[in-house]
């Protein structure tokens, strides 16, 4: 969701020299970011808590003197990150203590989506109105596949398909399209993803690759594939990024505030019939698995994943 922001400083600062801040474990998603030239690694069991935060900016300020320093998260840490690295002007949204460590700090705007959070700290930074806003990886294969790929995890279980669910929707794909069906999801998703796969009774031109992909060969995959069919989760943004037509199952979470951005490949499922949703809790608190999952229509789903496929491969 930063590829919007660091796209528009390119645009807004041209010729200047942009280096980037990504967490350990993300780190290998900035070769697909927008252009850029130096990646700083933060690790959180390196580096933790604020005095973590202090000496990893120390370090930064040890290496290069920096004119402009801008907070996206809003935590007190990655001020006090600000703060160490001397940076001249240090730009940021006013929270808690935040203030005192910023030379800049802005209100932020309520709900607005968070790619727009962010970029509206450059504009009112800046003064000036950013009209062209959308979130791009960039993402290239030669090996075009008729297939469509499924996600079935979140690290929230708020978000994550039960298994027994996760079964029925494939099982129903697989009896009404006849494209390759690829399951997809991280080393420790993978227990999971092979339950709910060995379950299938139907295995036909059904590939499990969970566990085999890093953050480079997914978004390979992606790129390769003609539809994605997930729920909110790090892959639906990835998938969107690439501008693969994707399907957003929505349990917890809420769609106004951290979609996949790009409309115009993306499709939203939500059953918006219970009093508690949309929550952002991490666990469901009244039913304890996802009744907001669970009673999704999957003639709904089968639907949208048929209009999709029909659609142009990538937007």
């Amino acid at each position: 969701m930063s590829t919007a922001f660091v796209q528009a400083i390119n645009e807004t600062f041209p010729g200047s020299i942009i280096d980037l801040i990504t967490k350990k474990g993300i780190d290998s998603l900035l070769g697909n970011f927008p252009s850029h030239n130096k990646q700083y690694i933060f690790s959180k069991q390196q580096y933790k808590g604020l005095k973590g935060a202090w000496k990893f900016g120390k370090e930064i300020a040890a290496k290069e003197k920096y004119d402009l320093f801008f907070c996206l998260p809003d935590s007190l840490s990655s001020a006090v990150m600000a703060k160490a690295t001397g940076a001249t002007k240090r730009i940021g949204y006013k929270k808690e203590l935040r203030s005192l460590l910023l030379t800049n700090s802005y209100n932020k705007k309520e709900n607005v989506h968070r790619v727009e959070e962010y970029v509206d700290l450059l504009q009112q930074f800046t003064k000036t109105k950013i009209t062209e806003v959308g979130v791009h990886l960039n993402a290239a294969t030669t090996n075009k596949r008729n297939a469509l790929i499924i996600n079935i995890n979140s690290e929230a279980s708020s978000r994550r398909l039960p298994k027994e669910k996760a079964i029925s929707i494939i099982s129903t794909i697989r009896k009404n399209v006849a494209e390759e069906i690829i399951l997809i999801g991280s080393e420790k998703e993978k227990p999971f993803v092979d339950e709910v796969y060995n379950s299938l009774t139907d295995k036909k031109n059904i590939t499990n690759l969970a566990g085999q992909t890093d953050i480079p060969q997914l978004i390979e995959l992606m790129a390769s594939c003609k539809v994605m069919l997930t729920t909110d989760s790090g892959p639906a943004h990835l998938a969107n990024a690439t501008g693969l037509q994707t399907i957003v199952l929505f349990g917890a979470g809420n769609e106004n505030n951290t979609a996949p951005y790009n409309i115009i490949n993306r499709k939203i499922i939500r059953l918006g019939q219970l009093s508690c949703e949309p929550c952002t809790k991490n666990t469901c608190q009244r039913y304890g698995i996802p009744e907001c999952l669970l009673r999704l229509d999957e003639n709904i789903i089968v639907t949208a994943v048929k209009e999709k496929l029909n659609t142009n491969i990538h937007s």
